[in-house]
């Protein structure tokens, strides 16, 4: 393979674990593991002196979620800093706890990355010019699909993560993106079954899994800065 957000007491009552629960999800990641070993330097292949390939092997997968993390961090920098008018003081905590997921998350694979090889995918920029991040429905329907997106981008690399640890690691914020989501999803649609709907978990209760160019083409609109991963046949 060629891999080149008015609720009841009880409502409120229900948002309030739900934001313990969120807050939750981000503990032990930021001092989980900085120390992943066993990336050499010889890994990466560049392909133009002024595109960053995103290497190969399990450097290329790590490469390729701090890639997604920034742009996720970006996205919720930009939503915290200007709060859609209206917004209600438990949509602000949602926002505010995923905001500090994805930094967590974003500075964990910098902090890997540069600790195994210096080459380490360059600080992104990213555009938004469908995004008004002064309306709610556009700013939730925009972190819905991000965290979807995120969700079945680490489940469809898994497969070609070779080191057990960082497969575990890879793991566990998958399951901090799916809860995201599902925070996501239920703000947009209260107390549904659209928090687990069945375009993203499918007939036999799993999450849906997509390949890396599959992921390129739903948020490659996004990124400003080129990069290229010949491995995964996206470059």
């Amino acid at each position: 393979m060629k891999k080149t957000i008015n609720v009841s007491n009880q409502g409120a009552t229900l948002d309030t674990s739900r934001r313990n629960f969120l807050k939750l999800s981000g503990v032990g990641l930021a001092f989980a593991g900085l120390t992943l070993i066993g990336c050499d330097d010889d890994d990466f292949e560049f392909v133009d002196n002024n595109v960053f390939d995103l290497g190969k092997g399990d450097v290329g997968i790590l490469n390729y979620a701090y890639a997604l993390e920034q742009l996720e961090a970006d996205f919720y920098t930009k939503v915290v800093n200007n709060f859609y008018s209206g917004i209600s003081n438990a949509e602000k905590e949602i926002f505010t706890d995923l905001y500090h997921h994805e930094v967590i998350h974003r500075d964990f694979f910098k902090a890997a990355i540069s600790g195994a090889t210096s080459n380490v995918l360059p600080t992104l920029e990213f555009q938004y010019p469908n995004v008004n991040f002064n309306d709610r429905n556009s700013v939730l329907a925009t972190a819905k699909a991000l965290e979807d997106t995120g969700v079945a981008a680490y489940n469809g690399a898994g497969k070609y993560i070779t080191n057990p640890d960082y497969l575990v690691i890879a793991g566990k914020i998958v399951s901090v993106e799916a809860r995201h989501a599902s925070a996501i999803r239920n703000l947009i649609n209260p107390g549904t079954a659209a928090f687990s709907g069945d375009d993203v978990v499918d007939m036999n209760g799993l999450d849906l899994a997509k390949e890396p160019k599959e992921i390129v083409a739903a948020a490659g609109g996004f990124f400003k800065t080129p990069f290229t991963w010949k491995e995964q046949g996206i470059g």
